[in-house]
């Protein structure tokens, strides 16, 4: 007899959440499992496997009707920078998922989509490769220091109460043509920073009808190196996690085998789109996360190098009921 299984994915009509729900309700391997898709303001398509639950996990009696019969957690939400719900979402609400995750007798893996925020991603020097035993280093704002929080959280969890628990601590996911945008010096921009902001309105402007791209340089003028995950490498990370008997209690940078080098990434658009560039001082720093430790214990495998990403974000063409829209920038 096939055990069911049921997971709550939280923040399910994010990037993140949605394509999880579609790849783990079309792959075989994952028949035994339903989904509860906990929304807020956005909603999921129907599916015979999947059970909408409306709220926000602020509240506690919503996170515990969540977690009510569920064997797996995969926690997403969160409300980026948001000072005035950041503490109630993704602090408080995590808190009561966690109480009525131990409290549950059916309750088996918590996974939390950790982020590299947590050890301060571009924003600090980090002079050798950056492993799951960094230590917490959140950059200035309320979104770097939930993302700690809620890594150390679950890490006490397993402590106090032996929770079974799994971090998968992802950089920047790209899906569709996001990395495209995150090189524009138009108002389109995808996250920071924000280029025309760097060079001025009227250079950026003139930028932006000559389609050059920003080769982002350190403080001593070298070009970045930036972490990226792209969201079908992150799912494929999730999936193997779910039940691996060697994700219990244990963080994994899950990301690119190699960091994006703005330099390359400038020549690449050069060599293979005849796209101009611009290098642009910054005070951001090189950072190579090491994936090291989930490609050993977990057999995982990123599959999008910088080749694919930009051929593919450069490719992608939207549909006309796929407006490029922005629920948070980046």
């Amino acid at each position: 007899m096939v055990e069911t299984k049921r997971i709550l994915v939280t923040g399910a009509t994010g990037k993140v959440g949605q394509a999880f729900v579609a790849r783990l309700l079309t792959e075989p391997e994952f028949d035994a499992f339903t989904v509860r898709a906990l929304c807020h303001h956005r909603k999921l398509a129907g599916h015979e496997r999947l059970e909408i639950l409306s709220g926000s996990i602020e509240h506690r009696s919503v996170a515990e009707e969540a977690v009510r019969g569920v064997t797996h957690v995969l926690h997403l939400a969160t409300s980026k920078e948001t000072p005035e719900t950041i503490i109630d979402v993704a602090i408080k609400g995590m808190f009561f998922l966690l109480e009525a995750c131990r409290m549950s007798k059916v309750f088996h893996r918590f996974i939390l989509i950790g982020g590299d925020a947590s050890v301060g991603h571009f924003f600090y020097p980090h002079p050798v490769p950056v492993t799951e035993t960094q230590k917490h280093s959140a950059y200035p704002g309320c979104y770097a220091l939930s993302k700690v929080l809620e890594e150390v959280m679950l890490e006490q969890y397993y402590v106090q109460y032996g929770l079974d628990g799994c971090c998968l601590r992802a950089p920047w996911i790209m899906e569709k043509d996001d990395f495209r945008y995150q090189l524009s010096f138009g108002e389109d921009v995808f996250g920071g920073p924000r280029w025309r902001d760097l060079v001025g309105a009227r250079k950026a402007d003139e930028y932006v009808k000559s389609k050059t791209v920003p080769v982002m340089l350190d403080p001593d003028g070298l070009p970045v190196k930036r972490n990226f995950v792209h969201v079908a490498d992150l799912t494929s990370a999730v999936l193997t996690a779910i039940d691996h008997p060697r994700a219990r209690q244990e963080t994994f940078n899950v990301c690119m085998d190699e960091p994006v080098d703005y330099g390359e990434l400038a020549a690449y658009l050069s060599e293979s789109r005849g796209l101009p560039s611009v290098r642009v001082e910054t005070g951001y720093r090189s950072t190579w996360l090491d994936n090291s430790k989930a490609k050993f214990l977990l057999g995982w495998r990123p599959r999008y190098d910088l080749k694919r990403m930009t051929d593919e974000a450069w490719s992608y063409e939207r549909a006309a009921d796929d407006p490029r829209t922005i629920w948070y920038p980046g």
